[in-house]
């Protein structure tokens, strides 16, 4: 009778997984890094409030491809793949063929959460059809950006709209400071190693790793306050180390490359996953309002987030080792900052003794 009992028991609970298992969600997020990072809030309150088998994200490649097995993002899709922009058609002239790709796009979710489009658009009603057409799906249309003059964190704006929208209930719901939204994934610091190794680092020293660039020119802190902060680590015998994407490999002119090299080791043009085992080889990070910002922050790792125009009570990372520094919009691109350039140094300076002694 016992030996029935604990069949049926783990039937049950085998029963319970597999109907937990076919619960999934996605999420249509188009934006940069930045935007993916910080959406990962939302995707873990689905996860966790639906009881959900996974959450997947369909996004562009080059920002979400690092996310699963670093995250709560099961799996990724890419944007391009996927025909979405054929539901931005007329609902009069939207067709689907049977079978058509885009049903079996969404057949797999109970849950779909979209920053496409807008509520009541051509873009909604066509994704609905679409959802529907294999099953019944619960399909949501969230804004990337609150309505102006209102200013909450932009990741409680996903969240308090997601409850709004699903009907579920608010109480308890809040983001952590504390949380590490992306975790070192195995064989992520050995690879960093071997690119800090490559570029002549010496890895034995306390690293600072410095990405002085963002997506507009107005959110980059002037570049000599960076090679100054770079040198001034130097002299007290702290490795620095530029990162330098695609946009800022393009930007900057010769002499402010060669400024930069004479300053610091300059790592540039690493895929996104090679950054992440540069990062997780570091004591800390420094920054503008950018995607590897946001990247540094989530993994836990001590990141000064440099603002100046964008409000960072919005757009702040996340992350437990965050600080903010903001300098007035004229002082923050247009030149040099001492006062600013000391805070920088006078906080990672305290922070690196710390974590030696």
């Amino acid at each position: 009778m016992q030996a029935s009992n604990d069949i049926l028991s783990l039937l049950e609970e085998k029963g319970a997984q597999m109907a937990k298992e076919a619960q999934r969600a996605v999420i249509l997020q188009p934006g940069a890094l930045g935007d993916c990072i910080l959406t990962l809030p939302l995707a873990q309150l689905m996860q966790e409030t639906l009881n959900l088998g996974g959450v997947d994200l369909v996004g562009h490649t080059e920002y979400i491809g690092i996310l699963p097995e670093r995250s709560c993002v099961s799996s990724i899709r890419s944007i391009d793949s996927t025909g979405l922009h054929r539901l931005f058609a007329e609902p009069a002239q939207f067709d689907l063929a049977d079978p058509d790709p885009l049903i079996n796009t969404f057949s797999d979710y109970a849950w779909i959460v979209t920053f496409l489009g807008e509520p009541d658009s051509d873009f909604e009603e066509n994704l609905i059809f679409t959802a529907n057409c294999s099953h019944s799906a619960e399909v949501i249309t969230l804004s990337l950006k609150p309505p102006e003059g209102e200013t909450p964190h932009i990741a409680d704006y996903y969240l308090r709209q997601f409850i709004h929208e699903s009907g579920l209930t608010s109480e308890g719901v809040e983001i952590s400071s504390k949380d590490i939204l992306i975790k070192v994934a195995p064989g992520d610091r050995e690879h960093g190693l071997d690119l800090l190794d490559q570029a002549g680092v010496d890895v034995s020293k306390p690293l600072v790793v410095i990405h002085p660039g963002s997506g507009g020119r107005s959110k980059c802190w002037h570049i000599e306050n960076f090679i100054n902060v770079a040198r001034e680590l130097r002299a007290a015998e702290i490795e620095a180390v530029f990162l330098l994407g695609p946009v800022e490999s393009e930007r900057f002119g010769s002499r402010e490359k060669l400024q930069l090299r004479s300053a610091a080791r300059c790592l540039s043009d690493l895929a996104l996953g090679q950054v992440v085992g540069v990062l997780s080889c570091a004591d800390a990070f420094v920054g503008n309002d950018s995607g590897v910002t946001h990247l540094a922050a989530g993994m836990g790792l001590r990141t000064i987030a440099l603002f100046g125009p964008t409000n960072p009570d919005v757009y702040h990372p996340i992350g437990p080792a965050l600080t903010v520094l903001r300098d007035s919009e004229d002082g923050f691109a247009g030149k040099p900052s001492e006062p600013m350039q000391q805070a920088v140094l006078e906080h990672l300076l305290s922070q690196i003794k710390r974590t030696a002694s």
